[in-house]
């Protein structure tokens, strides 16, 4: 069994190798599986949203005959995707694709979008009715991680790991697989709290914001919104971007689940136990 050490707080487990330590709190784990049924369905309905007009622009105005800087589309046999000057092909994949019921142009498939059939109306009640429990999850987490001191303890980093030295070496860790072990892997490591700060204190937000930005009615009472992300298409586009930086996060984190130990790894997220793996002789 672990040494027990008590603090003024409650007792902490001071664990050796191969050991269970208590890593995750109850408002931590609920969180993260309901955010993360509730980012899954955001994404679909926000897919199907897109599909209704597969184009992005910035500034105040945004219609077909206007220059795009991001377009997902198909001359009726191909289909692709234009970032500015660049086109590449995207048949069977984005913009012309073939499911049960034939070929389709249209920009995201079927399997990716709820509803899976095109119903525009449909979609923004999904991606409304999440969105405001993607808000107010995002504001009870922080509000509380703030109070019982998660974001102080656990995320902020402390002054010698922000040297460029141990930065680099944390780089280098990650960059060749060599994943903490034994007492090093309690914690987070520094890219962990750089990434998850990162994406609680600016990725969420400006993407809640953007969203807010698109809606005329949050535009009536904030107009200051507009003005913020420089127009409503330029909010639009600002919110597309948020939304693939956190796909690109939330892949990154399953891979390393997948390289850290997936059982470890989930286990802890559903009980607040992780095992601290066995340091190499």
């Amino acid at each position: 069994m672990p040494d027990i050490e008590y603090g003024a707080a409650q007792p902490r487990t001071v664990a050796h190798d191969d050991e269970v330590v208590f890593r995750h709190r109850l408002s931590t784990r609920l969180w993260h599986w309901t955010n993360a049924v509730v980012f899954l369905v955001m994404l679909m309905s926000g897919l199907m949203i897109f599909n209704a007009h597969p184009r992005l622009y910035w500034g105040q105005y945004g219609a077909n005959p206007d220059p795009a800087w991001l377009e997902i589309g198909s001359d009726g046999q191909r289909g692709f995707l234009r970032v500015g000057d660049l086109t590449i092909g995207t048949t069977g994949v984005l913009g012309f694709w073939s499911d049960q019921n034939g070929q389709h142009a249209r920009a995201f498939p079927s399997w990716a979008t709820i509803p899976s059939t095109y119903n525009l109306a449909l979609s923004r009640h999904w991606h409304l009715t999440f969105a405001w429990l993607f808000a107010g999850g995002i504001l009870l987490y922080l509000g509380w991680s703030l109070l019982n001191g998660h974001l102080r303890r656990d995320l902020a980093p402390r002054p010698a790991e922000l040297k460029p030295g141990h930065l680099l070496a944390d780089i280098k860790a990650h960059a060749t697989l060599s994943l903490p072990r034994g007492e090093a892997a309690r914690n987070y490591n520094t890219l962990q709290k750089l990434a998850y700060l990162g994406v609680l204190g600016v990725l969420l937000p400006v993407m809640v914001l953007a969203g807010l930005a698109m809606s005329p009615a949050m535009d009536a009472a904030w107009p200051w919104l507009l003005d913020l992300f420089g127009g409503r298409q330029s909010a639009r586009s600002i919110h597309f971007i948020a939304a693939f930086l956190l796909v690109v996060f939330v892949l990154v984190h399953l891979a390393m689940v997948v390289l850290a130990g997936p059982f470890n790894e989930i286990r802890s997220m559903i009980t607040g136990r992780y095992r601290l793996p066995r340091e190499k002789p």
